[in-house]
């Protein structure tokens, strides 16, 4: 091998594992057709997927965050391609190096849809990412209701304690999240629970000025 015939094969494997070069797909060419699934996700392209899929694919191949073309899907709320690969035997908990799966991904953008497919393949809905937020933190801090009552009814606990001994009621508090706080409270959450600074979701609530949830739960005893 000449040295211009080695420069472009190490241009060509650098650019194909940044997912830049799309090449033609061959049964022996694994890594192309992995890239150019990666890449058919970043671009939303549901019928790339479905192709590089059909053609070989690793359907949990990772770009170098760690990130499979379910969780770019469950990031940007992609209903069809999220189908597709779920179909295909998507890893249902594939985390990324931050430690963020699918499943919080979807929860965070309030994707119910894609949400209850991930649900049917029975995540790990106990996961937490690297700064100790799960789905249901990420779903009560952004006040998708809808996603929260998917939690709950698929099993997760009311008063789960996370981070900082947080509790999902304590999140949607400390954002005025009114329509969350009112789903958690009648699916049992409790008020008198505290922080590790020793605040319940009302101090949470009025600390931060959310007056429409401090409004709606009782005052401290």
């Amino acid at each position: 091998m000449d040295g211009r015939t080695g420069w472009r094969a190490g241009i060509a494997a650098l650019l194909c594992g940044i997912g830049m070069l799309w090449l033609p797909a061959r049964a022996d060419d694994d890594i192309g057709l992995n890239a150019r699934l990666l890449a058919a996700a970043r671009a939303g392209d549901a019928a790339g997927v479905r192709a590089t899929l059909q053609q070989g694919a690793a359907v949990d191949a990772r770009n170098r965050i760690g990130d499979t073309a379910l969780l770019t899907a469950s990031k940007r709320g992609l209903t069809e391609m999220a189908r597709t690969l779920v179909e295909h035997g998507a890893n249902v908990s594939q985390a990324n190096v931050q430690g963020v799966t699918p499943l919080m991904a979807a929860a965070f953008g309030g994707y119910e849809e894609i949400v209850a497919m991930l649900l049917v393949r029975h995540p790990d809905l106990t996961a937490t990412d690297r700064v100790n937020k799960s789905a249901m933190v990420y779903a009560a801090g952004e006040g998708h209701a809808g996603v929260v009552r998917q939690l709950l009814d698929a099993g997760v606990d009311v008063n789960a304690t996370y981070g900082n001994g947080l509790t999902a009621l304590m999140w949607a508090a400390g954002y005025d999240r009114a329509d969350t706080v009112r789903l958690l409270l009648a699916k049992g959450a409790r008020q008198d629970l505290r922080d590790n600074r020793g605040l319940t979701a009302r101090e949470i609530a009025e600390q931060v000025h959310a007056s429409k949830v401090a409004s709606l739960l009782d005052a401290p005893r």
